[in-house]
């Protein structure tokens, strides 16, 4: 028996070493392979045993630790006694065993796991698992390693508590986070605290010391991370939320030292530990206001203050990135959370402010020390400053003296960096457009404050910028670097110049502020004239990306519907370049278009921006009306081909990504055509006429049976995309009728052909399915075509033979690569399925003159439907947001408008439709959820209708209801599966956050009718699982649900079972809901077992 154990033994060890060290990749996949068989083996606990007692490597013992979490995670858990065994086990493990820390690490996770899983877990009338604190407290009593992991299983376990496990019901999720932290979470907090008040008057020389430190602060900053009201908040957001605290917490927080503790560590711990301490520094400056009375709050908030100025006073420790990252989010969670009068308030604020003004400009000009970190101080700076209109205090807030410096360090710090980025080639933060343009937003408001200093600064640093520039083009000997870095110098110029003239729509403007908006502007579009006037030759990406951000901004402030003419911004603009009024500021900017469109056709960053600025432009109805009468505009839309605007063309200069612009662009036009076009088919003919050109070319090519395919596929990709975005802006039904008119029916002959070559092409597939979604949306009644027009029925058919012909090619192509299933299959199944949703809510068709005329192209759709369905496993269905938001409201569609379809379908179709619903109800996207009860009102409204008339119904309609007796055939031969979805609305009802009360109400009345005894049954256990002294309240909640509702689903009676229900969900809740959680423990929030 030895021998076969050390057999196994060496057998197991070989496979580990594969694993972890294996450079083989087919050898690690054979590993894997096996050790996944291992886990579902039962011998599993016996070899993790092994491993863990007589392996040799590190490697064994991780493997053995892997195995047990997978166990103890399992859907079907192992028994109580099991996992008390293997937790006690393990407690004694670490604690007897010297091991490697990935080891430890892997242990403690496998042990927090089978707390949290076991929760509520009860055996001889013990809660097993709650005792967390007991269990660990004996390595808190031993050596320093010992506490060390002692620390680590409490951190764990705070951390997992903390993890939403998508697998398992959230009601169970919520509840076992609710009662750890109503039950040990803050012991766990002040016993985190005290240790590190013992460990902060010993000397951290020894690696093991500073170990426990580490890991102490880790276990605070868990507790102050958690999730207390189940908010699942989004981390991107982090700085901007509020840490819910508990209000049994408030003592904790009030507690003099608490604070001071933490900016105590900052200063004796060496980084990056002392990055910790910072970090639970920012939580407790989150805590929620409400915590506390104004007295108090007063009082914390002067604790934090005065920290922070230690910090600045003694700023050695920010030389750490880390450490100064964490502490700029400090500064930024301050004004978050507090009021700038509070701010105010505080004994040392005239120092503070000045410090901080001088930490803000220090870090400004060292911009290339931690540049994410310049974020927060700017949102610092940026909340102050916008609050300024609001304080009532009477002391100096002393924005007026700092925010100028700010602006002025940010602005010059800027200018400096431009030389030594060209210089040794680093890379430029002008390239980072999603940061550049968070600061500018964040600066725009700041630069206001004070503004004659700032517009002062920008003229002066503007002139000298450009008369350098101007000096060394005429230059014959001007070196290219020093043109390239005054060429740098004016793209941040013109960057905040726009984000000045912006903050005009942000802060208190006068009269004066808007001449120095024209002064600023000026120069803008001089420098604007002069770069376009040197585009034959050359021409600068980031200056003319500058000079959009600009013009963009401009557009925003004094370019509008709304908008005085008589702002003093164009007696400036008028005295010098002759631009009275936004009429001519428009013709500028049309000018600029064609410009950019003509010239910087290989710039794909220049033209996608170009295209959205004149998108944004043909929005407004005034403004289109001015845009019309220019001479730029009559231009565009004579002349859009590839001759005028290379961007257009088609040659391999271009990626097949370039190509998406042309629906802005062709969007843009189509509005401007529309303006005055009315019913005028010649000029739309005419306005046609490069796509007619296009379209016969490829119609030839196709003919002649012998072409270049690539040349062929861009050519219709980018056609493609230029009819999605002119059928985008068609929204009148002369408009469109126009264009369906010459589409149909040659030009869509030619779109279907394309699919049937190119099926398993994404890049020519995609464009014309969205092309086919758009031309089916009936936006603004478009569609609703005249009495006597075919013309619905005829689009109808084209979308079925386009989807019919993709779904089968698609399904042809066998199995696709995991990573390639997404771009080469779902993708075009959901835009699939968007099209048919659109068409079938379109109303524009009746669909029932298929059938009357024996046209099989609206079965040929829903059977394509129904084949793209089934090759697609459940789990893809929620997993791709695009095709959950296209394949739920479809079924929604269907189910509402075409049962008697879905209740014809097999017995595994329907089932398969059904066990998508049932999971689609538990999705937290609330589109996909309410799709989902509305189908399943849909599906139950039908059933019960049948079933009601089934005895009543005369002969001569019985051949009628054969679909209704098929589906009531199935649903008898599978009764739980409406029970099973009933009990999951009941949970969302009593036990989870439900977002779309309304919505789940409509089909729950229904499942209630259809399973009546099963509801009876739910309810009793509900009842009966509860303390005695619930009980009756609980039942008379379920009796009220009920009271006045009838036996049918007339939509009076649906109203008053929605309204019971509300009050059911609120009196439920609080009849739960109990100061004592021994007693909510013995809730079963699960009814499905």
């Amino acid at each position: 028996m030895a021998s076969l154990h050390l057999q196994s033994l060496v057998q197991l060890e070989v496979l580990c070493e594969q694993l972890y060290q294996g450079t083989e990749p087919s050898q690690r996949l054979q590993a894997e392979k096996v050790l996944a068989e291992l886990t579902d083996s039962p011998e599993c606990l016996s070899k993790c045993q092994l491993l863990l007692e007589q392996g040799s490597t590190s490697y064994a013992q991780l493997l053995a630790a892997t195995c047990l979490s997978k166990l103890v995670s399992r859907v079907n858990p192992l028994t109580v006694g099991q996992r008390i065994d293997i937790r006690n086990y393990l407690l004694n493990y670490l604690a007897s065993r010297k091991l490697a820390p990935f080891v430890i690490q892997a242990l403690v996770q496998v042990i927090a796991k089978i707390t949290k899983l076991g929760w509520f877990d009860v055996q001889e009338e013990q809660l097993v698992f709650r005792d967390v604190i007991a269990d660990v407290s004996k390595f808190l009593q031993g050596t320093v390693e010992h506490c060390v992991i002692g620390t680590m299983i409490l951190s764990e376990l705070t951390q997992e508590m903390n993890v939403v496990d998508y697998t398992r019901p959230s009601p169970k999720n919520r509840r076992t986070a609710t009662s750890f932290r109503d039950t040990v979470l803050k012991d766990i907090l002040l016993l985190a605290c005290s240790l590190l008040k013992e460990v902060q008057g010993k000397p951290l020389n020894l690696q093991g010391q500073q170990n426990l430190v580490m890991h102490l602060l880790k276990l605070v900053l868990n507790c102050l991370n958690f999730d207390f009201i189940g908010s699942s908040a989004d981390e991107s957001t982090d700085d901007l939320c509020t840490i819910q605290i508990p209000a049994s917490w408030r003592s904790v927080f009030l507690e003099s030292l608490t604070v001071d503790l933490f900016f105590d560590l900052y200063h004796t711990i060496p980084p990056p530990l002392s990055q910790l301490a910072l970090s639970c520094i920012v939580q407790f400056a989150s805590v929620r206001r409400s915590l506390f009375s104004n007295p108090e709050r007063s009082e914390y908030l002067s604790k934090l203050m005065k920290g922070v100025k230690r910090v600045l006073e003694n700023p050695q420790g920010l030389s750490d990135s880390n450490n100064y990252h964490e502490f700029c989010r400090l500064l930024a969670r301050l004004k978050t959370n507090y009021q700038l009068g509070e701010l105010i308030a505080v004994e040392e604020y005239p120092e503070i402010i000045r410090l901080i003004a001088n930490f803000t400009v220090t870090s400004l000009q060292h911009w290339e020390f931690a540049p994410n970190s310049v974020y927060y101080l700017i949102t610092l700076w940026q909340r102050m400053v916008a609050s300024v209109p609001f304080v009532k205090s009477t002391e100096p807030h002393l924005l007026d003296v700092y925010a100028p410096e700010v602006t002025n360090a940010y602005i010059t710090s800027r200018l400096e960096s431009v030389l030594i980025i060209v210089r040794d080639g680093l890379e430029d933060p002008l390239d980072d457009t999603t940061t550049l343009f968070q600061q500018l937003e964040q600066l725009c408001t700041v630069s206001r404050c004070e503004y004659e200093k700032t517009c002062a600064l920008l003229v002066q640093l503007f002139d000298k910028a450009a008369q350098t520039y101007q000096e060394l083009l005429r230059s014959p000997s001007g070196r290219t670097m020093d043109i390239t870095v005054q060429e740098g110098h004016l793209a941040w110029l013109v960057y905040i110049v726009g984000t000045v003239i912006g903050g005009r729509l942000t802060y208190t403007s006068t009269d004066e502020h808007d001449a120095m908006d024209g002064e600023l502007s000026s120069r803008v579009f001089q420098l604007m004239n002069l770069m376009d006037s040197r585009l034959p030759q050359s021409g600068n990406e980031k200056v003319e990306l500058a000079v959009l951000w600009f013009l963009d901004q401009f557009r925003k402030t004094y370019v509008g519907d709304q908008l005085q003419r008589t702002s003093k911004v164009y007696v400036r603009l008028s005295d010098i370049l002759g631009i009275p009024d936004d009429s001519h500021v428009l013709q500028a900017f049309m000018a600029k278009i064609v410009t950019n469109l003509k010239y910087w056709g290989r710039s794909q960053l220049v033209i996608s921006r170009t295209l959205q600025f004149l998108n944004d432009l043909s929005v407004g109805y005034i403004i289109l009306k001015k845009l019309v009468k220019l001479d730029a505009v009559k231009f565009m839309l004579q002349n859009h081909t590839n001759e005028h605007f290379p961007f257009l063309g088609i040659n391999e200069h271009f990626s097949l990504s370039d190509l998406r612009c042309r629906t802005t662009f062709y969007t843009a036009l189509t509005r401007l055509l529309m303006v005055d076009l009315g019913e005028d088919e010649v000029e739309f003919e005419q306005f046609m006429l490069p796509l007619t050109t296009s379209f016969e070319a490829v119609k030839q090519l196709f003919n002649n049976g012998n072409f270049k395919q690539e040349e062929v596929k861009r050519l219709l990709i980018g056609l493609a995309r230029d009819l999605r975005g002119i059928a985008f802006a068609l929204n009148t039904k002369s408009g469109y009728t126009m264009l369906f008119d010459w589409l149909y029916p040659d030009y869509l002959q030619i779109l279907q052909r394309a699919i049937k070559l190119w099926y398993c092409e994404p890049a020519c597939t995609t464009p014309i399915l969205k092309l086919l979604t758009e031309l089916l949306q009936n936006r603004s009644q478009r569609l609703n075509f005249d009495v006597s027009s075919p013309n619905g029925i005829l689009l109808f058919r084209e979308a079925s033979k386009m989807i019919c012909t993709y779904g089968n090619q698609i399904l042809s192509l066998g199995n696709i690569p995991k990573d390639q299933v997404y771009p080469m299959k779902l993708k075009g199944i959901s835009i699939c399925f968007s099209a048919l949703k659109t068409a079938l809510c379109g109303n524009y068709v009746s669909f029932g003159v298929f059938h009357l005329y024996g046209d099989s192209h609206f079965d040929n759709a829903l059977q394509a439907f129904i084949k793209l369905l089934l090759s697609l496993p459940h789990s893809d269905l929620l997993q791709y947001r695009k095709l959950s938001h296209s394949y739920y409201p479809l079924l929604e569609c269907l189910a509402q408008d075409h049962m008697a379809f879905i209740a014809n379908q097999e017995a595994h179709i329907v089932l398969y439709i059904l066990t998508s619903i049932s999971e689609g109800l538990n999705a937290l996207d609330t589109i996909v959820s309410s799709s989902c009860c509305s189908s399943l009102d849909s599906f139950v409204s039908y059933l019960f209708k049948h079933i009601s008339r089934d005895n009543k119904k005369p002969l001569r309609h019985k051949e009628r209801g054969q679909e209704a007796q098929r589906l009531l055939h199935i649903m008898q031969q599978n009764p739980t599966v409406l029970q099973e979805m009933l009990s999951i609305l009941l949970n969302i009802v009593i036990f989870e956050d439900c977002r779309n009360q309304w919505s789940v109400s409509r089909p729950m009345l229904g499942l209630i009718l259809l399973n009546e005894k099963y509801f009876g049954e739910l309810s009793s256990n509900l009842v009966s699982s509860q303390p005695s002294d619930k009980q009756e309240a609980i039942q008379q909640c379920f009796a009220n649900l009920m009271e006045g509702v009838e036996r049918n689903l007339l939509v009076k009676n649906r109203d008053r079972f929605t309204q019971n229900m509300s009050i059911f969900r609120r009196d439920v809740t609080e009849a739960l809901r109990s100061e004592d959680d021994s007693n909510v423990e013995q809730v079963n929030l699960d009814m499905m077992s």
